[in-house]
């Protein structure tokens, strides 16, 4: 074979070659769509927390926006461990999101007081978009007597009636609050951990708890109802919703404590499912329904996006990590 016929056989098999794995790559225009099929969100507690006091009218608004359904996946349990560890194994396809609080940052940190394999961290996510930023408020029942913080410590510290105080679990979002205002108030009193914010609101409506750190939305209908009595909030300052109870730091105390809602996706979920719920959630975070379901809850929406998210997140985590050293193993 001659040179010339080489080349021209060799550059034919070269073109053969190409049109094959032209016609084996899919084009460009037929990529799948996303959302092409329903979204999944995580809810990590059960019904009646913050989570999903937040997550379900936020995915009524996001429906008509992205054209899917929207479908709320309760998974409770461990103070929301359960739901978030689910959520980080899950396919990074943008079909399963995790709609947490501010206690997803304490996890790891947990796990490492207790010497326990860590399931996974903050890396294990993306964060796309925070929601609410609620302070917290301490409140008491309706058949206790105390109408301020000091009436309410002192009977505490004298022991006076048998207080239990419930949360979402140890270690949770409602019990960080309060283990570190016992601990600055110099208080030691009984513990309820439940499964999560709704069965902590329920054990105090019931009386089988007396106290509990909530999130405003959680509480507020309560609050109004008069079932329950609000003695502070854990803001830098007063709530708009009550803007009658004072701050732990206007009653002297230096405590300041959020219970914040935001979206994420399990890491490696691909750009542009990054893109498109950034971008619908800001739109849905804006919209006149979402705003005003907020409103109902006595919450106003302090969405972040991205960028302001994950600066916050990471600040916010370093908080979280060291409250949980400070309290340590109980």
């Amino acid at each position: 074979m001659d040179r010339r016929r080489f080349v021209a056989g060799s550059a034919a098999t070269a073109a053969t070659a190409a049109t094959a794995a032209a016609l084996a790559a899919p084009p460009a225009w037929s990529q799948e769509v996303y959302p092409s099929r329903p979204v999944s969100f995580i809810n990590p507690f059960p019904p009646g927390g913050a989570a999903d006091v937040v997550a379900r009218p936020l995915a009524a608004v996001l429906e008509p926006i992205l054209k899917q359904p929207m479908v709320i996946e309760t998974k409770a349990g461990a103070a929301g461990q359960v739901g978030a560890q689910f959520a980080a194994a899950a396919k990074p396809d943008g079909y399963t999101l995790l709609i947490h609080i501010v206690s997803i940052s304490g996890f790891a940190e947990v796990d490492r007081l207790y010497g326990r394999q860590v399931k996974f961290t903050n890396d294990d996510f993306i964060p796309i978009a925070r929601f609410i930023a609620d302070p917290m408020v301490l409140v008491v029942n309706d058949q206790q007597p105390f109408k301020t913080l000091k009436e309410f410590t002192d009977a505490a510290k004298a022991k006076t009636n048998d207080l239990i105080f419930s949360s979402s679990g140890l270690h949770g979002a409602l019990h960080l609050p309060m283990a570190l205002f016992l601990k600055a108030a110099g208080v030691d009193m009984k513990h309820l951990p439940t499964n999560g914010g709704g069965p902590a609101l329920t054990a105090i409506l019931g009386n089988n708890s007396q106290v509990l750190c909530s999130s405003i939305a959680a509480a507020n209908v309560h609050l109004r109802s008069g079932k329950l009595r609000a003695l502070a909030c854990f803001g830098a300052q007063r709530a708009p919703a009550l803007p009658d109870v004072p701050t732990m730091k206007e009653l002297g105390y230096n405590i300041e404590f959020y219970l914040w809602v935001g979206m994420f996706a399990p890491k490696a979920t691909p750009e542009n499912v990054i893109t498109t719920m950034r971008q619908a959630s800001k739109q849905a975070a804006s919209d006149d329904k979402f705003v005003r379901a907020m409103k109902n809850l006595g919450q106003d929406v302090a969405y972040l996006d991205q960028p302001d998210f994950k600066a916050f997140w990471d600040a916010d985590a370093k908080r979280v990590q060291e409250a949980v050293r400070t309290i340590g193993k109980v």
